[in-house]
Formats: C-alpha cells, structure tokens, sequence
C-alpha cells in the first residue's frame, strides 16, 4: 500500500462507486415494467422487492464481519459475481422462482457491498497519511459518483427499451428471436450485469489491501460473529456513534415517505399512470444530481459552519425545510405549489446528500480497520429498518400533509442532536477495536 498516493486512492474509490451503483440505476428504470411483463401482477412484485429487501436486513451485520475477517477485495469481487449472476436471472427469468432467486441473490450481493467499498478507502487512506488523514474530500467525491451513476443508469435504463421501441417492429423481432427470453425491457438488466463484470475486474485488479493473515474456516466463523457483536455495542460505548446511527435512522425516515409518496403525487398533478411514471423518472433523476452535488459540496459545508457537526446539523435542518415544503403543499396542484414541491424534493436530498459524508467522517474517525465495515452495516441497518417501519406507518395514515410534516419532524430531531458539539478529538480509533485483542485477523 506505501506505493499508492491518497490521490490514486480516491480516484479508485470514485471509479468503484461509479461502476457499483451505475447497474442499479439501469435496473430501478424498467424492473417494476419488466415483472409486469413477465405476467406478474402488482402484489407479486411487491413480494419480489420485499425478498429483496428482507434478505438485505438479514445479512447486513454477518456481511459487514465478514469485510472485516476476510478483506474488502475479495468480499467486492464476490459481490460483483453474484450481482452478474442477480442480473441475469432477473433480465432472462420469466417464472417467479427464478425472479425471487435472482431479487434475493441481488440482496445478498447488496449486504456483501454495503460499506465495503467505503472501509476499503478509509483503510488505504490511512495506511498513506496515517490515521488522523483527511477523509472528507474522497467520501465526498464517492458520493457524489454513487448519485451520478444512479442518475446516469436511470436515463439510460428508461431511454434503452424506448428507443428500441422506435424502429420497426424491433422489440418483436427480439422477443421472437430469444423465444420470449429478451424482452426490450431486459436490455438495461444486461447491461447492468455487463457493467457488473467491468467492476469485478477492477477490484481485483487495483483494490490493494495490506496483507492478512490467511483466513481459515474456523476464524471466519470464530471473527464474524465477534466483529458482529462488537458492531451491534457500538451505539452503547460511544455517545457520537450512537448520533450518527440516530440520525441515519432519521434520513430511512424522511427517504421511506419520499419513495412511497411521491410516486402518487405526480400521478395526480398529469392525471395519468403513464406520465406520472415519467414525471418521477425526471424528478427521481434530478434529486439523484442534487444528491451529488450536496456530496460535493460537503467539505465546504464543513469549513463554512466551522466543524463537522454543524455542518451535519445545517444540512439535515436543510433537508427537513424540504419536508416542510412538501408538506404544506400536499393538498393543492397549484402551479406554484408545484415548484415549491419540487423545491422541497430537491432541498431533501441536497441536504442529505451533503451531511453524509461530514458525519461518516466523524464515524470513521471513532473506528478502526478491524470494525469499519461493520459500522457502516449497522449503520445502513438502522436507515433500512426505520425505514421499513415508517413505510407501514405513513402507508397507513390519510394522504395530506400529516405524513410529510411528521417525519420532516424526526428528520429535525435527528439534525439537533448535532447541537452540542462532540468530543471528536479524544480517543480516536476505540471503538471496535476489540476484535484485535481476540486474535482475529483485522
């Protein structure tokens, strides 16, 4: 690793967040169109994204130890595989047991992904500049390629089948010549599983990771569940840990009402499924770039409000006015609320996206090597199932502005708990570091 600059690294971490994500922005177009066409009705293809889903939530903490056992590079490359894999039983399959094998192997690629990347560049970084390195910068620039490669998949995997659309009879002529296996709206499911084989390769052939000790069968299972269980005591050993994993919980909230809300809301302003599908492409497309650009704008987020916690509270207390937005516009399709809808859509994922990465900044600061990918787990684990629950409780209220205005609420409690400034500075490192005291390989 001494021979890499934290340049190099960065750009690195930038490419692998670009190639991992682009595949899904290409799926999250057309997989809704896709079940349909393959016969599925709607009730079907919710239970194909809740195996996605459950099967995430499951191996979220034992995917995260693993990282942490094995190595980030060999946990990446078999992530990439099985999404390979995922994505063409998804773009082939026309049976619903092969369409839940391929969502659920997709899960499990998911929890194998989950902050691997991310622990992989913290780890390089510090093995470059030491542990006090700046961090900020690159886990701005990941994030800001991550939303970047979701748009770009996203108008990509919406154009493909539209496009081939266009030509004379061609989709038919597909169809027939696969005997129904390729449908127009297959194409961005096998791209992506192309994409997925261009990321395999890179991680294998430029995510260098210090040497580990070779890992046996007995200490992968005598370490995961030790890293694991370091991971679920982290919020209880340390007051700023247990912020950043509220405040994650905070973000699943606001996230869950957006994705199960907005859908319905552009559907009622054009007064038709069709282009109110459209509709939430464009705008699901534009907060993917207001995403990135709060990602990129973090590092000065943070030198402007004077720390990383304050930046943390602007920008969460900034995403919680779009919430205020989208609630007191709820009930009207008034041109003008419309814009400030739009607006308050925008302003979420600015602030979201530009808070992520201050305050992973400061997660990584209270970690080491030996639980960075854990943490990252229990962190996405927090957003997911909080996310889950808020989904069931605002699915079960009246439409209008109460379930806007109540999680623009908890995103606010999240976004005060950076009131009072951490200790950041002491200690730095503690946390988790007891998987070194047990043996286990880091």
């Amino acid at each position: 690793m001494t021979e890499l600059t934290v340049r190099t690294v960065r750009r690195r971490y930038v490419t692998v967040c670009a190639l991992l994500w682009l595949p899904s922005g290409l799926g999250l177009a057309s997989m809704v169109l896709l079940f349909g066409e393959r016969g599925m009705s709607l009730a079907a293809v919710a239970w194909l994204f809740a195996a996605h889903s459950l099967t995430v939530a499951a191996l979220e903490l034992p995917t995260g130890g693993l990282s942490d056992v094995l190595g980030r590079r060999p946990v990446l490359a078999v992530a990439g595989v099985l999404n390979v894999v995922a994505c063409v039983l998804v773009g082939l399959g026309t049976t619903a047991w092969v369409l839940t094998a391929g969502m659920v192997l997709m899960g499990v690629a998911r929890a194998l992904a989950s902050g691997t990347a991310e622990a992989w560049y913290v780890d390089s970084v510090q093995e470059c500049s030491g542990p006090d390195a700046e961090l900020r910068t690159g886990l701005a620039r990941g994030g800001s390629a991550t939303s970047a490669a979701l748009a770009a998949g996203m108008l990509l995997g919406g154009g493909l089948p539209w496009l081939l659309g266009l030509g004379p009879d061609l989709g038919a002529r597909l169809s027939e010549a696969t005997s129904g296996a390729v449908l127009p709206l297959s194409i961005p499911m096998l791209l992506g599983a192309a994409v997925r084989l261009v990321f395999v390769c890179y991680v294998l052939a430029v995510l260098r990771e210090p040497p580990r000790p070779p890992a046996t069968l007995r200490s992968v299972l005598r370490g995961v569940p030790v890293t694991v269980l370091d991971g679920l005591r982290l919020s209880g050993r340390d007051a700023l840990v247990r912020r950043v994993l509220i405040t994650a919980a905070a973000v699943g909230s606001a996230l869950a009402t957006i994705e199960l809300l907005i859908p319905g809301r552009t559907v009622e302003l054009t007064g038709a499924p069709g282009s109110g599908a459209m509709v939430y492409a464009a705008l699901a497309c534009a907060g993917f770039v207001c995403n990135g650009l709060g990602s990129h704008l973090a590092p000065l987020a943070a030198r402007v409000a004077g720390s990383g916690e304050r930046a943390v509270l602007v920008c969460l207390g900034t995403g919680a006015g779009g919430m205020l937005l989208l609630g007191v516009t709820a009930t009207t399709t008034h041109p003008v609320a419309t814009v400030l809808a739009a607006a308050g859509f925008c302003l979420l994922y600015l602030g979201v996206g530009a808070a992520s990465p201050n305050q992973n900044d400061l997660l990584h600061r209270r970690v080491t090597g030996a639980g960075r990918a854990t943490a990252l787990s229990v962190q996405s684990l927090a957003l997911q199932l909080v996310g889950a629950l808020t989904g069931l409780v605002v699915g079960a209220l009246r439409p209008g502005p109460l379930p806007w205005l109540l999680t623009g609420a908890v995103l606010l409690s999240g976004a005060l708990l950076w009131l009072r400034r951490a200790d950041v500075g002491s200690e730095p490192g503690t946390v988790a570091a007891s998987d070194s005291r047990t043996g286990v390989s880091p």
